[in-house]
């Protein structure tokens, strides 16, 4: 019985540790992120390393680039957001030789037919600005998505650069901003920033099972079927 709880003391006493670790990692990531989202966009330029994209380095930082969009190519992504059930509109942008998918943003269920919102699909050049995210590879809420019958539940830009056929298309995309697309669809603007963190509580609440497991070591050395 002393073993059990001596293990189990220094178990929640590392458990905790591990959860101080998180903090100050999951801390360090907030201040960075809420710092590019204050930042002035930065343009996207032709030359700049995918490697630091793939490896999360520019996520949600705040960019500008300037093409022409694919609108034979977009793609309708299953959405649930603060407007609604509806989708999300990714099209390609053409631009330095190269294919960036843009989210530009969420459109209800009566206007997923680009003939809904043909004042919303600029066919000349344009300039986009937004937010660098990651690819969302297997699907949202266990859904996978299903390219043969063109049903998508999450961004996945490998399985949808295929499914389309683009070519040199970055492993990114951008969730285009909050300006507004004439006659209001798609509506840009709606990516969602929030980081849950209950890190301090998961320590306190170890290092408090940790303290416990003391406390009942002590209770156990010193009772008297112990000292016998």
């Amino acid at each position: 019985m002393l073993a059990l709880c001596g293990s189990l003391a220094l178990l929640f006493a590392a458990l905790g540790a591990w959860q101080v670790e998180r903090l100050a990692w999951k801390r360090e990531l907030i201040a960075r992120v809420e710092q590019r989202l204050a930042a002035p966009p930065v343009p996207l330029g032709p030359k700049d390393p995918t490697a630091s994209f793939m490896a999360g380095d520019a996520e949600y930082l705040r960019v500008r680039a300037t093409g022409r969009f694919d609108h034979r190519r977009e793609t309708l992504v299953d959405a649930l957001t603060e407007r609604g059930k509806g989708f999300w509109v990714l099209t390609p942008l053409l631009t330095d030789g190269r294919t960036i998918l843009v989210n530009r943003g969420f459109v209800p269920t009566d206007r997923a037919r680009p003939s809904t919102r043909g004042a919303g699909q600029p066919a000349g050049e344009v300039t986009v600005t937004g937010l660098v995210r990651l690819t969302e590879p297997g699907g949202r809420f266990l859904r996978a998505n299903r390219p043969d019958a063109d049903l998508w539940y999450s961004r996945d830009v490998a399985a949808i650069a295929k499914a389309r056929s683009l070519t040199a298309a970055e492993p990114y995309f951008i969730d285009a901003d909050a300006t507004p697309n004439s006659g209001g669809y798609p509506i840009g603007g709606l990516t969602v920033v929030r980081f849950p963190n209950n890190h301090l509580i998961y320590a306190l609440t170890w290092f408090g099972l940790s303290l416990l497991s003391l406390v009942g070591l002590v209770l156990v050395a010193r009772s008297p079927i112990s000292r016998g």
